[in-house]
Parts: structure tokens; C-alpha cells; sequence
């Protein structure tokens, strides 16, 4: 345990065993996911939830014959419509994150490609300045000396 020592607390005072941490850390299996996708996501589970709850309400005011039944249900699926809108913009601010920022983990990353072709680009530029620059220091760009 790395250099973490037991310490007897409660009952376990005149035990000999050591007590074992109530938790272990373990490093996250999955990265965190970007901020502007985690807002989306709770924004979404809060929609989702609460079109749930009023779909729940709707039900039961319907079973009890309530007057509130009708504007519930009418309620409920204007919920529904507006709670699969936030589980799309989830995907779409998702899809969105990923094409701008790359997928790094994935060797056929689109992002990965143009920024390799621009790097290439890059250098295939500096190299024929370099060349174009070198020429034109001597005049003749035949001659390395003026000897």
C-alpha cells in the first residue's frame, strides 16, 4: 500500500490485522468528457427527467379522472419533443467537438489527416523558400562560393 500505514480506530484497537482503506483509486477507464458535451448531457438528463415525471403525473391525473389530465398530457408531449431535442444536441455537440478538435484516440481521425497534410504542405513550402532564398543570395544560384 503505498506508504499508506493502518491505523486501528473503534473496535479494532487491540486487533492485530491491519484495516484495510474503505476505497481504492483506480484511474478512469474513459477520459472526461469536453465541457461543452458534458453541459449538453446534464442538460439533457434534466430535460428527460423532468418530461418523465410530468408523463408520470399525466398518467395518474388520467387514472383519477382529474380536470388537470388533459393539460398534462398536452404538456407531456410538448416535453417529449422538447427533451429529444436536448438528447440531439448531445450527439450533435459531440459530432461537432470531434470533427474540430480530432479524435486522437482513433488511427482513421479526419483531423489527424488535414493536419498531417498541412504539416507536409508546411514543409514542402519552407523547403522551396529555403531553395528560392539561397539562389537569390548570390545571384547566380549556380555557384555554393564566390570564389
Amino acid at each position: 500500500m503505498r506508504g499508506i500505514e493502518a491505523v486501528p480506530v473503534g473496535r479494532n484497537v487491540g486487533m492485530s490485522g491491519e484495516q484495510q482503506p474503505l476505497w481504492v483509486e483506480e484511474p478512469a477507464v474513459r477520459p472526461r468528457l469536453p465541457d461543452p458535451v458534458r453541459t449538453a448531457a446534464v442538460r439533457a438528463v434534466i430535460i428527460v427527467a423532468a418530461t418523465l415525471m410530468q408523463a408520470v403525473v399525466a398518467f395518474l391525473c388520467t387514472l383519477t379522472g382529474s380536470w388537470l389530465a388533459f393539460p398534462m398530457v398536452l404538456s407531456s408531449v410538448g416535453s417529449t419533443v422538447l427533451a429529444t431535442w436536448g438528447v440531439l444536441d448531445v450527439w450533435v455537440t459531440r459530432q461537432v467537438w470531434n470533427q474540430r478538435n480530432g479524435v486522437v484516440s482513433m488511427p482513421s481521425s479526419t483531423a489527424r489527416k488535414l493536419r498531417k497534410e498541412r504539416r507536409r504542405a508546411r514543409r514542402t513550402a519552407r523547403t522551396a523558400e529555403r531553395g528560392a532564398r539561397i539562389r537569390s543570395a548570390d545571384g547566380s544560384g549556380q555557384r555554393l562560393s564566390r570564389a
